[in-house]
């Protein structure tokens, strides 16, 4: 106990022993001693010692604690001394006093060493991830710390082991669901570490649900209001995200995008942001674009930008980027943010176009964004984020480009207001040289791949003066660029005549109408020519080479329109008083020099200082397109221009041959397509017809049997009836049937009744039509002897007379018709009467079944009569049917008729197009021969299809 008084600092006699003495006698009771309690002892004693004796303690002690780690599994207390123990060996992370005593150099390579000799045996690396899954406190903690320490000395060794070890990762993964916050935090720092630079890891800690975990650590920590917690977080996600397409996509597909929108809402109240609130900002904006760069597949970059956009997270950026208060490099990185989220998105792009500043009028945010861009008192860094955002809104947006070159035209300029084209013709012709080449290349790129807008731009016209005529844009642009020197200028003058160059060199490239503009000024050839043949310093030989560009660019697109400034007298203008080899070394200026190549890396513009802007990332691409075929058209002679002339007005003749064919192949195809799309319609109307003659055929089958049956039943009943008449008893009559016949007994009484009354009401009628015959007689006596009263009065009473008589005939056939009547009634009443007496008789119930028979008898065949018309009539649709389906057939046999005499046509013209596709093919052969280089335009042959 003295030696472990005088370890711990209590009071000794004698001489005090060295530090390696006491660690090495720490080291032996730790491997000899039997009991628990002195090996913790020892332990602890060693942790005491570690940091301030870390080499010593490396040396001898480690094997000892490994040996501690695997055996003393049992007691969590000296586990966790012996881990504490290991982590200050190996972590480099020393307080300031040690700092002060090692250099860093020595520091860092005895942690890289500590770690080499404990991953030598990678059971220890194993161990070390069993006893990160103990729930124990003061096991995990000190296990996570080690582990983390471990993979920053030596990662990707640690990556690998942890790899290939048996669901290494995911108990890693179990870390960020620890209800302690210390544990779970560093878990998160552990989780850095091992996913840095590892694809593999990066898939698996991902697909382990890593974004759901870290998404809601954010949102319990307050998103960027959160602490440094917050900011690890990001900083994993970041490392998950960053170059790893799998991630991004799952990332995208779980509909982790939507869950951003919440971190970038700010409150009206901007001011007072704490430090970390930035930096936490500044992650997200990173995150953000990690997902839209541009370096990541078109695919995945486009969905992931359409997301943004339906989710509202681009809304949401857009209002941060109008606000007010928003710090300084958060407001850059937001606009870069913004940036490659709109870039080569259609719909983004249209959506930005809209968004307004909080201004009174409003402006659009274009606008308010180019302000800064040409105010030279801005931050440099954030004039080029509004730069790159401006191009990023052009990019593949002929329709944002339209809109911006149409503010310089002179129908639409409002005076009013300031446009984007105003702003950017004031910072091309300000006295500061930045704002000369920003505005420069935004107006560069509203020209790129728009042939229509070089043409329409050559129509802008700028005031100079009071008193002098309006001059071109172009001209304008040459005037500057000529008096380059003679301007006092704030800046770099290198800086304005390069941008100068660029946007001429852009505005030229694939329009002879803007070459001809450009050669018609006179003074335009001989300042080029001057420039590119003076032996000046090394900064002007960039302007040299871009001159030299322009004025290749002049000679390939030259039609040939003026006469003074044909192909040829330009090629032996430079033969004269250039030189053609010292033209094609000026040239290669370009592409040699240390700024283009960092240009052609990304295309955001991204420069240490302003000295250093000076190409764009556009720019750089037609430099090497048109690099060669510059040089080529140099070499050539007349002969072989004229050659290439022929050549390509050939090409171009086939081109239209082919042209018209495909035209006419296209126009066949979509007959052909119509074709088809009849043919599918009738075939599918002839099936529906079919079905239906099929279905009205099953009908008929069905109405034939059922018709059968009921003669088969209609047979039976009629045998039963006359075999069984004469037994048929009382019993086998219903009780309703009785009181129904009843019934019917009162209703015959009742009508014989009111026949009887009926029958005196016409006995009474004959008795008085018999008198009135008789007075009619004695009338017809008296008139006979009165005729000589006057013959008109005769006629009158020798028409009513006959009038009489034949009502006297109707009345008596209706007497007749009444008698016989009553006898009938009188027979009914008389049959009737028995029933009434006796309703129980047998005979008397017989007859009113063999009338009820015969009632049924006549139904069922009215039923017969009626299935036989509706026989008739499905007949007669059969028919109908069947002529309809004959004329399908008719038209269907037609149709393909006319369908394989457009498949003949159309083999002759393919046959035809082979013939034309081999002439172009030799042709070309001429052309390469006679070494001119065939563009992708000429070459249409192999892409006719």
């Amino acid at each position: 106990m003295n030696f472990l008084r005088g370890v711990m600092g209590g009071p000794s006699a004698g001489p005090q022993p060295s530090g390696a003495d006491t660690i090495q006698k720490l080291c032996d009771r730790v491997a000899s001693s039997t009991l628990l309690d002195d090996r913790r002892d020892a332990v602890r004693a060693l942790k005491s010692l570690s940091k301030k004796y870390r080499l010593e303690v490396g040396i001898q002690a480690m094997e000892h604690l490994i040996h501690v780690l695997q055996t003393d599994r049992s007691d969590s207390e000296i586990i966790g001394y012996a881990l504490d123990t290991l982590y200050n060996v190996i972590s480099n992370d020393l307080e300031e006093e040690e700092q002060e005593e090692n250099s860093a150099k020595q520091v860092d390579d005895l942690g890289s060493q500590f770690t080499e000799i404990f991953i030598k045996q990678q059971e220890n690396v194993t161990l070390l991830l069993t006893l990160v899954e103990e729930f124990d406190f003061h096991v995990r903690w000190p296990g996570v710390k080690l582990l983390t320490s471990l993979l920053k000395q030596q990662g990707p060794q640690v990556q690998q082991i942890i790899l290939v070890s048996p669901m290494g990762v995911s108990r890693l993964m179990d870390l960020l669901a620890d209800s302690r916050e210390v544990i779970r935090n560093d878990g998160v720092l552990l989780l850095q570490q091992l996913t840095k630079s590892n694809a593999a890891i990066q898939k698996i800690v991902a697909f382990e649900n890593a974004f759901e975990r870290l998404l809601d650590i954010i949102t319990e920590e307050g998103n960027s209001d959160g602490g440094i917690v917050v900011e690890d977080c990001l900083l994993l996600l970041q490392n998950l995200l960053k170059n790893n397409n799998s991630n991004q996509n799952f990332f995208k597909e779980g509909s982790y995008i939507q869950r951003m929108k919440p971190w970038f809402e700010v409150g009206d109240d901007n001011c007072g942001w704490s430090a970390q609130k930035v930096t936490n900002l500044h992650l997200m904006l990173q995150l953000v674009r990690v997902l839209v760069s541009p370096t990541n597949p078109p695919g995945a970059t486009s969905s992931c930008q359409k997301a943004m956009f339906h989710c509202g997270l681009l809304q949401q950026l857009c209002t941060i980027l109008m606000a007010t208060g928003v710090p300084a490099d958060i407001l850059t990185e937001t606009i870069n943010t913004v940036s490659e989220v709109i870039r080569g998105c259609q719909t983004n792009q249209d959506y930005f176009a809209s968004v307004n500043a909080p201004s009174n009028p409003p402006r659009p945010a274009i606008v308010v964004l180019l302000m800064s861009m040409v105010n030279e008192r801005q931050p440099f860094v954030l004039r080029c984020a509004v730069l790159y955002c401006f191009q990023c809104f052009l990019y593949k947006n002929q329709k944002g480009q339209g809109e911006i070159v149409s503010t310089l035209l002179p129908s639409t300029i409002d005076g009013n207001s300031v446009s984007a084209g105003q702003l950017l013709c004031g910072g091309l012709f300000s006295t500061d040289s930045l704002s000369n080449w920003c505005a420069a290349v935004a107006l560069a790129h509203a020209l790129q791949e728009n042939g229509t807008l070089k043409e329409q731009l050559l129509r802008v016209q700028l005031a100079t003066s009071i008193g002098n005529p309006p001059v071109s844009l172009l001209q304008q642009c040459t005037n500057i660029l000529s008096q380059g020197d003679k301007i006092d200028r704030r800046g770099s003058k290198v800086q304005t005549r390069v941008g100068l160059l660029m946007l001429l060199c852009t505005w030229l490239s694939n329009c002879s109408i803007a070459v001809t503009h450009f050669l018609h000024n006179p003074a335009n050839v001989p300042f080029l020519t001057g420039q590119i043949a003076e032996n000046l310093g090394e900064e002007e030989q960039l302007v040299q080479g871009l001159c030299a560009l322009l004025l290749g660019i002049s000679i390939y697109y030259n039609d040939n329109s003026l006469e003074n400034y044909r192909k040829e007298k330009l090629k032996q203008l430079i033969e004269k008083r250039i030189g053609r080899e010292n033209f094609i070394e000026k040239l290669g200026f370009i592409s040699k020099h240390e700024l283009y190549s960092r240009a052609a890396q990304k295309p955001q513009p991204s420069f240490s200082s302003p000295d250093h802007m000076m190409f764009d990332h556009e720019f750089t691409k037609l430099v090497k397109e048109l690099e060669g075929v510059i040089s080529k058209a140099i070499y050539k002679s007349s002969e072989e221009d004229k050659k290439e002339e022929e050549v390509k007005k050939t090409l171009e003749q086939h081109d239209n041959i082919v042209t018209h064919y495909k035209k006419v192949i296209r126009e066949q195809d979509q007959e052909l397509e119509e074709l088809k799309q009849r043919i599918s319609t009738l075939t599918s109307q002839n099936e529906q017809l079919q079905a239906t003659v099929t279905q009205q055929v099953s009908q008929i089958q069905q109405h034939k049997d059922q018709y059968n049956l009921l003669k088969v039943q209609l047979g039976k009943d009629t045998q039963h009836h006359n075999s069984h008449g004469d037994t048929l008893q009382m019993n086998g009559i219903q009780t309703e049937e009785v009181s129904k016949l009843k019934e019917e007994l009162e209703e015959w009484k009742n009508k014989h009744e009111l026949l009887q009354g009926q029958l005196k009401e016409k006995d009474s009628v004959i008795e008085k039509l018999n008198s009135s015959q008789l007075e009619m007689g004695a009338t017809e006596q008296s008139l006979q002897t009165s005729r000589f009263g006057g013959l008109e009065h005769s006629n009158e009473l020798q028409k009513e007379l006959e009038m009489l008589r034949s009502q006297l005939q109707l009345q008596a056939a209706e007497i007749s018709k009444l008698q016989m009547e009553n006898q009938k009634l009188q027979v009914m009443n008389t049959a009737a009467d028995p029933m009434l007496g006796d309703s129980g008789a047998p005979a008397a119930m017989s007859s009113e079944l063999e009338a009820r028979l015969e009632q049924e008898i006549k139904e069922l065949k009215s039923q017969v009569k009626a299935l036989s018309e509706e026989k008739e009539s499905l007949k007669q649709q059969l028919d109908s049917s069947t002529s309809t389906v004959a004329i399908l057939q008719d038209k269907n046999s037609r149709l393909e008729r006319e369908v394989a005499e457009s498949k003949k046509e159309q083999d002759d013209l393919l046959v035809l197009l082979a013939d034309q596709d081999q002439k172009i093919s030799a042709q070309k052969m001429k052309l390469k021969d006679f070494g001119v280089a065939v563009s992708q335009g000429m070459d249409l042959g192999s892409s006719w299809v």
